[in-house]
Parts: C-alpha cells; structure tokens; sequence
C-alpha cells in the first residue's frame, strides 16, 4: 500500500484523523493472562477521531444547527445482523442505517456524535470504525521532493536501458519473473489468468488504455468500471465531487438547474438536472452540467458547455454498453492527454433523490496497480502484468481528496457479491497503534473471504523500517498482506542504483507483527514496476536511470506494487486450477502460497513473513489437490507491549511478540528466557500427530525442541527458549509441519526486542557502524520514565555520504514530527528537506523501547558509509 494515514482536514464536519496515545502497564510477557475483561469495540483511534469530528463540527456550526453525525462501519456479532440493526433503530430517530449485509455481518449507519459509543456497547455488536478519510501517499519515488532532487550516479556507471516495445516479458522493469510467473506462464500458456476475474479497489482505472484493452484471448480486458463511494456517506458526500445529487423532477425541452440556469434537454416529465465543479486531473476544477431521465436510467453530461444536453450522448453505466464520454480536447503539441475520458452511474439516495456519478480519474495509482495484475502488451510488446489473461473489474473508492474507508469496505463487499470477482486487490490502509486485526473492516474482510470464496490480497503500508509497523485492514487473519521485495536487477532498471544484495526489502516496507504477534505481513513480492498509468497524467520515472517514461507509463514503488503482484500471481493459480478441475479454495490458496514462499535469508523474519512468492512451487503443491490435507493448528502465545493489556485476550495473541523494556518485562541483551506457546490441534485425526519444529531466521536467538505431539484438541505446551546475543529486533518463523502431508501447518511469528537501557544523565548510547547503499541498521534503546528528551545525533559520515536515521515509538508509529518527517532527511541530500539530519531531539518520549533505524540513500555515491549514532536521554 502506499501506506494511507488519516488526513487531517478542516471541514463543516472535520472528517480528520487524530492519534490518541495509550500507555498500558505491561506484564511479564510469559506470566499467565489475566481474565480478559470485555474488549473496546470502539478504540483509541476511532474515539480520538470522534472527539476531532465533534470539536470541529461545533466549530463549523453554530449553536441552533443541526447535530453532528458520524458514518458508522459496524461489524456485528455472528448471526445477529437484524437484531443488531433493531437496537440501532431503538436508539432513537436520529440514527440511520444505510446498508445491511448479512451474509457478512455488516452495518453502516449514520450515527450521531452522542449515540456512537451505546452503539459500540450493544451486545449484538462485535466493533465499530468511524468513517474517515485515508491519505493517498504519493508513491513516486522522489514524491515531493522530485522537483528539488537532481541526479546523482554511482561515478563512472553506464546507464541502464529504457523499457520498450522490444523488452521481453521476463525483465526487471515489471519484474514478475521474480514471483516465478514468466516461467510458469512459458510452461503452461493457458495458465495465463484467462477465466479469472481480478477486482481493483482503488482510484480507477483508465479504460482507454491500449494495455488494458484485451487478455491473451483478444477479450475485453475491463468488463466494468463503478464506484463504491456513496453520497449517504458524510465523508463522500463533502469530498467527492463526482456524485451530482438531484431531487426535484422537471419536464423538457427546457429544464433549470437550482441555481437558475436554465439547460435545453430532451422532451418527457421525468427529467432531474444538476451542475457543480467536478475535481479534474492536476487539482484543477471543471463545472459542468448532468442530465438524468428517471425513465430509462440515462445520463447526459453536458461535455462542450454549451447549456445543451440533446447533443450529447445518452449513457449508461460501463458494463452495459461499455460508454466513455469526454471531457476537453487534447492539444497535440504536448505530450500530455488533455482529453480526459470518464464513466458514469447512478444509484438511488433516497426516495426523492437520485446520485449521478461522473467518474473521471484524477489520480495514477489504481491504472498502475490494474497493469501490474494483468496488463497484456505494454508498449505494445511482449512486456505483461502478472496475468495477462484476466479480465478486471475497476472499483474506484478514491478520489483526489483521498478514500473513504466506509467507500472502501462497500466496495470490496460488492465486488464479491456483485461483480464476479475471484480475487480482489486493495492497495489502501491506515497505520493505527492497535495493529490486532480486530478492527470492523479486518472482521468483515474475513467474513467476505469465507462466505464469498473471493480471497482478497491488501498491502502491508508503508510505514517501516519499525518493527509492528504492518497497517489495517491488511492485518486481517485471512488477508493476504504483502510486503515490497526488490531485487539488485530492479534497482538498477528502475532506479540506476547498485546495490549490495541480489535480494531485499525495501527499506518502506511495513514490518510485523501484528500488536498481538499475530502473523504479518504473509508473503512478499517485488515493490518497484514500470506499470501503466493514465496519459493525462505526467508520467513518473527516476532521474538516475537517465531516461523519461512516456504519458501512459510510470515508475511507482511501494507495498502498492508488491500487493498487485501478488493478487496477478494468485489469479495465475486460480486460472491453473479451473481448467485442470482443481480445487483452489482461499483456504487451499493460501495454504498453497503460504508453504511454498522461498525465504531470504539475509531478511528479517519481521520483514518478509514467510518469504517471497513463488507461484510454480505453489503450484506444486494446489495442483495436486495438497492443500486441503493438512489439519488446523492454532498456536497462543505471550504478548508484552505498551498496548498488550488492550488485546482481546490481554497479554496473549497468535505469535510470540516482546517489545518491552528491560525491567519492564522484557528481555535484555543476553539475557536467556524460555516462553510457554499454547498449540492445539483442532481437525483432524482423533488419534495424537507428530510434527516437525523448526525454525527460520533468528540470528541463533531461538532454540525450539525438534518435535511435538498434538492430540486432537488437547492443547500442549511448547517451550520456546530466546536469547538474543545483540541489541535489536530478533525474529524468526516458527514452522510446525506434519511430514505426511505437502502443506505446512502453522507458521509462527517470534519477535523479541532486546534494548539498551539509557537511564536519565547517564552514559549515552554510541555506535559505530557501516549501511550500504540502499541498506538498514537497527538500533533498540530503552527511554526511562520520566525522562524530557530523547535526543539522537549523527556523525563520522564520509563526505558525500547520503545517510540518514529515523526513530519508531514504543507502540511502532513513528516518532519523527520534523518537516518532510524524514523522508528525505538525509545528510548530503536536499539539505535534509526541512528537518535536521545530523541532531534531533524527540521531546516527552514515550517510556519503552524505541527503534533507531540507519539508512543510506539509493542516490549515495559512496557504496559503504560510515557512521556514528550516539542517544541520549535527559
């Protein structure tokens, strides 16, 4: 995902995000847990935004106005959605419910500020997210600093090749080989994606795209183009402009809009007609004039401005008859498209008023993720997405001004229900403290897995390098979340940067674990492509390579990228398994994926999850009918974090996760501490199984003994021992594996922090060390409480050395404030973009571990820099 905070914005109703900080006392992170009392179906984040909603709308009001309300997402308690629409109606006239679906136990209502918390309180209630406005994070590789940057190349390098017609499919511009898709494809040209359906939740996409006009098998590769926002939505309602809202009915040929302008239409009774400035590509406005006729459901938009809608064509929603209005007219002498194409629909508001939705695309993202599942002939070559063969459904949720995360969830419910969907991808999140995967939308997501058979891919954000840095709603159970590899080849191609390793993870790249250590991210695929994007929009590319990208191509990176990979490589198996009558269930699919994921071994297990993608092993595994034959371990484990005491079960989750201080409840460097897992096998055979233990990654840190009985059931202890013989982050995959059966059962997250006390005037913590080009360091320092300042600072650089750190809180959010908040604060770099790169000061540090992490640049002409980073706590 690029990674999607909340934006705060000042509006009537302040549809912003806060951050409440939430400081619980810690257990010892191997007591027993205490009883768990009855868990915040609300949470911090969601009451903090309410708050904000609350002050703002008294601000934006005055006293005798109406009351402000919020839109609910509402998951409900299994079973229970009409008794839990009942009590909301029992709450009083004020609160509306504006869809119910049952299927997955989904409510959205507007809720005024004062009943949201007695409708978080109902039994039949099992959690509530508040509507809000998610940031659509530039994912261009310079972002904002693009315009400052200039070009700086490793001296005496040659330049690498620009991408074209002549590129073969296997290349590292859109780098699918590395998924193992090329090959597969070249084995088995029909498993190319054709009979498979790829949903896209996002910003649009282009439906004029020469790349995204046919699969392999000369189909219409886009078979429709809607949008899940929703003018009953408080936040699409004040942010989206497309929806043009029309109530009143009026008879022909002359019709008036509520402003007085008076339009020529056709002739009948049933005419509604409004006008009103429509957001444009480039932040730029448009007012233009719509047309609709209850009739037969037709649109006109009235695209030359001249008052008139009997010129214009009488439309329908793309699926239908596959319209693409117009609006401006190209200049040739640029290279940009001033012809902007758009779609329409419309969708009853009430039983008065119609919505009309005039879909131009104003941002690049979703054409870009749409090209990297399933483009077919970029540049008009052999260069593909991941499956070719599929055909798209485009469901667009976001705007200019960002995604509602209500849109969001109404969106991908109907493309499982509605569209014919059989994998959804969604590049979009939040970065909440409270990563459990216990929020409303990651509840309602794994029941729309499990009830519809669609199985959903979601980026793992873009919040890292930290540690518990994976966002929502991609921490849900059944979510597949990505985390964004790259390879040495890709940072040459699409960057003209040498690296140190042929295989990485971005430094972005959200790290796991959940907060209750539950597993996260799951897999990884590549970050970085060169993808498709609308030509009226200015292509991306990067300086460094020495070459411009063409308008309808663009070079984007972020978990946005590796998600789309991974949704493309999961629509090659399922296209695999229907023409070979195999059966490829989400459970099957993930299972598949997940035992077969090749695993880097100079990665952290925090970063990559089980490893990189690797579709013919998971092949090997779905095509022989193997994934369903394993039985259903589950594993508890103790959980000591600043925010532990909030989990559902406090101090207990899914993976062994201790993040807290010394003396605090975690461990100290060296220090050897054995921690009891509770597994407990649940299907299967009445009579005991053994497993294999094993372990992935940990640096040594972990001992686990070689084998464990489990009878159906029974749950057992297995002991796992930890001693981390350095400073830092130390994890490792726990595998529990039935020898007999070609699936691997469970996959366990260990993380344990182990910090360095700094303690209030005393001795400062002082390293010394080497990052490389496109490489990370990470430091783990414990604040005391009570202490004013954390200060950090920076020196013994090389001269032209493009090296820089960034500090992660306790809770896994980050610590910067600065300007640009790090990003480009690099020492050597655009002067540090705003903030300080040699000494900063964090004041009022949370007590706990904090995360330091040393990175240096992609554009740093030194291959090694050196360093010296001293904290200090005052």
């Amino acid at each position: 995902m690029s990674r999607r905070r909340s934006t705060a914005i000042s509006t009537a109703l302040a549809l912003a995000a806060a951050s409440l900080a939430l400081t619980v006392g810690p257990a010892a992170a191997d007591a027993d847990p205490a009883p768990a009392p009855v868990a915040d179906k609300l949470g911090a984040h969601d009451r903090a935004l309410l708050a904000r909603y609350e002050r703002q709308h008294a601000t934006a009001r005055s006293a005798a106005a109406a009351p402000g309300f919020a839109t609910l997402i509402v998951a409900v308690a299994e079973g229970r959605t009409a008794e839990a629409e009942a009590a909301l109606a029992e709450l009083g006239a004020g609160v509306k419910t504006v869809r119910t679906d049952d299927s997955v136990g989904y409510l959205k209502a507007n809720v005024p500020f004062g009943l949201v918390e007695q409708v978080a309180a109902l039994d039949s209630v099992a959690a509530v997210d508040l509507d809000e406005l998610l940031e659509i994070e530039d994912t261009r590789v310079d972002g904002a600093a693009a315009a400052g940057a200039t070009a700086a190349r490793t001296p005496g390098a040659a330049l690498p090749a620009a991408p074209s017609a002549a590129t073969p499919d296997a290349n590292p511009y859109m780098p699918t080989r590395e998924t193992g898709s090329t090959d597969f494809k070249g084995d088995h040209p029909t498993f190319d994606g054709r009979g498979v359906t790829i949903g896209i939740m996002d910003t649009g996409v282009d439906p004029t795209h020469p790349a995204l006009a046919r699969t392999t098998t000369g189909e219409n590769k886009l078979v429709e183009s809607v949008t899940g926002t929703d003018p009953n939505n408080f936040i699409d309602l004040i942010f989206d402009s497309s929806w043009f809202l029309m109530g009143r009915q009026q008879s022909g040929p002359t019709v008036v809009t509520p402003d007085g302008q008076a339009w020529t239409g056709p002739s009948g009774s049933d005419l509604r007609v409004q006008n009103r400035l429509l957001s444009m590509p480039g932040g730029k406005q448009r007012r233009i004039g719509v047309l609709f006729r209850d009739g037969d459901g037709s649109i006109r938009v009235d695209t030359d401005g001249d008052f008139d809608f009997t010129d214009e064509e009488a439309m329908r929603q793309f699926g239908v008859d596959r319209q693409i209005g117009y609006l401006g007219t190209d200049d040739p002498a640029t290279p940009v498209n001033e012809r902007v194409p758009f779609t329409v629909q419309w969708k009853k508001v009430n039983a008065t008023t119609i919505g009309v939705n005039v879909n131009v695309i104003t941002e690049a993202h979703g054409t870009h993720v749409a090209g990297i599942t399933a483009a077919h002939g970029l540049y008009g070559g052999a260069m593909d997405g991941q499956a070719p063969g599929a055909k798209l459904v485009s469901m667009k949720a976001c705007h200019a001004a960002g995604c509602s995360s209500a849109a969001l969830t109404d969106g991908m419910i109907d493309l499982a229900t509605r569209y014919g969907v059989d994998v959804i991808n969604m590049s979009i999140g939040s970065s909440p403290e409270l990563n459990d995967g216990q929020s409303a939308r990651a509840l309602v997501y794994n029941r729309l897995i499990d009830t519809t058979g669609v199985q959903l891919f979601i980026s793992a954000g873009n919040s890292g390098a930290g540690t518990n840095t994976v966002g929502d709603p991609t921490g849900g159970d059944k979510v597949v979340s990505v985390g964004a590899a790259v390879s040495d080849a890709t940072w040459w191609a699409n960057y003209g940067s040498r690296t140190k390793d042929a295989r990485a993870m971005f430094p972005f790249s959200s790290r796991g674990p959940r907060e209750d250590g539950g597993f996260k991210p799951d897999v990884t695929a590549p970050g970085s492509a060169v993808s498709t994007t609308p030509d009226w929009i200015a292509p991306s590319s990067v300086p460094e390579t020495g070459y411009e990208l063409p308008p309808g191509y663009s070079m984007l990176n972020g978990t946005s990228m590796s998600s789309p990979q991974a949704a493309g490589a999961g629509a090659l198996l399922l296209s695999a398994a229907k023409q070979s009558g195999v059966s490829a269930s989400p459970a099957e699919l993930r299972a598949a994926i997940y035992s077969t994921a090749r695993w880097n071994g100079k990665a952290d297990a925090v970063a990559q999850g089980r490893g990189q993608f690797d579709v013919p092993k998971a092949w090997s595994v779905l095509g022989q009918g193997k994934a369903a034959t394993s039985d259903t371990v589950t594993v508890s484990a103790p959980v000591c974090t600043p925010l532990s005491g909030q989990l559902v079960t406090p101090h207990r989750g899914s993976g062994l996760f201790n993040s807290c201080a010394p003396g605090a409840g975690g461990q100290a460097v060296g220090e050897e501490r054995a921690y009891a897992l509770t597994v407990t096998r649940t299907t299967g055979s009445d009579l005991p199984v053994r497993y294999e233990v094993g372990l992935k990654g940990g640096d040594d840190t972990y001992s686990v003994p070689s084998s464990v009985v489990l009878a159906k059931n029974v749950p057992t202890t297995l002991m796992v021992t930890a001693k981390p013989p350095t400073q830092g982050v130390h994890s490792a995959v726990l595998v529990l594996d039935d020898g007999n059966t070609r699936a691997v059962e469970q996959h366990t997250m260990l993380a344990v922090e182990a910090a360095v006390p700094l303690e209030i005037g005393g001795t400062p913590l002082t390293v010394t060390g080497v990052t490389y080009r496109n490489d990370t360091v990470h430091y783990t320092v414990a604040v005391p409480a009570g202490a004013s300042t954390l200060t950090v600072s920076m020196d013994g650089l090389d001269e032209g050395s493009q090296t820089r750190w960034w500090a992660f809180k306790p809770t896994g959010v980050s610590g910067e404030t600065s300007a640009g908040g790090t990003i480009y604060c690099y020492n050597g770099y655009l002067d540090g973009y705003g903030c300080d790169p040699k000494s900063r000061t964090y004041d009022k540090p949370a007590a706990g571990v904090w995360e330091l992490v040393v990175e240096s640049r992609r554009t740093s002409p030194l291959w090694a820099n050196p360093y010296t980073l001293t904290a200090t706590v005052s």
